[in-house]
């Protein structure tokens, strides 16, 4: 059993232990759906390295006082992000308009009770894993601004956000714009989270070189 597979069990089976809405219970016993369970193990454990504050299949209400369900929810405190993975097959392509605007006004009434919502073509997942990795990140940035180490100081600190936030490489440039910074101050903080192997650097000189997080 791969190192996923056992915290994916750890994880489905607290959520079911500690239920008590049934309507919820049932639909966690019968399994995750494919593209959710994909999501799972190519994006959002090879970046996050953990299931924690997630909630899958979790329960909301609509205006119309029914029950609606998000793939996922990602819920640090009192935050709500929500995770939804859009397959793109018969049903996709071929969409009636009733369940499109179905579709429009699931997503409005979740933006309008604040949710943040983040929806994930199945295809990107299947094609573009490590870029899908890098927007999860960011997402979970627009939550959590204090996930860095104690012996940072603020300047190492927030470069490392900085690099959460983005959804490309960066230069020592925009680093040193947004720290307010000199590139010499930028390129010298970014050499430390190098080493700390917190970013990853590409490109040529240093002078030149684009910096990200690092997904491995």
């Amino acid at each position: 059993m791969s190192r996923f597979e056992q915290k994916f069990e750890e994880w489905i089976q607290a959520q079911i232990v500690q239920e008590t809405n049934p309507r919820r219970r049932e639909l966690l016993e019968k399994g995750l759906g494919h593209g959710t369970v994909d999501f799972l193990r190519n994006v959002w454990f090879p970046a996050v390295r953990n299931f924690d504050h997630l909630y899958p299949e979790w329960e909301v209400r609509d205006f119309n006082n029914g029950y609606r369900y998000v793939d996922l929810a990602y819920m640090p405190g009192r935050v709500k992000g929500g995770i939804e993975i859009q397959g793109y097959g018969p049903h996709a392509r071929d969409l009636d308009v009733k369940r499109f605007k179905d579709l429009c006004w699931r997503q409005c009434l979740l933006a309008l009770d604040d949710w943040i919502f983040l929806p994930v073509a199945y295809l990107s997942i299947k094609d573009e894993p490590q870029r899908c990795q890098q927007l999860v990140l960011s997402f979970i940035g627009k939550f959590i601004s204090t996930d860095v180490l104690p012996e940072w100081t603020w300047l190492e600190a927030e470069a490392a956000r900085f690099s959460r936030r983005l959804l490309r490489p960066f230069t020592p440039s925009e680093l040193a714009s947004h720290l307010r910074i000199t590139d010499r101050h930028a390129r010298r903080l970014l050499h430390k989270l190098v080493e700390s192997g917190v970013l990853t650097a590409t490109g040529g000189k240093i002078r030149y070189r684009l910096y990200s997080l690092r997904l491995d």
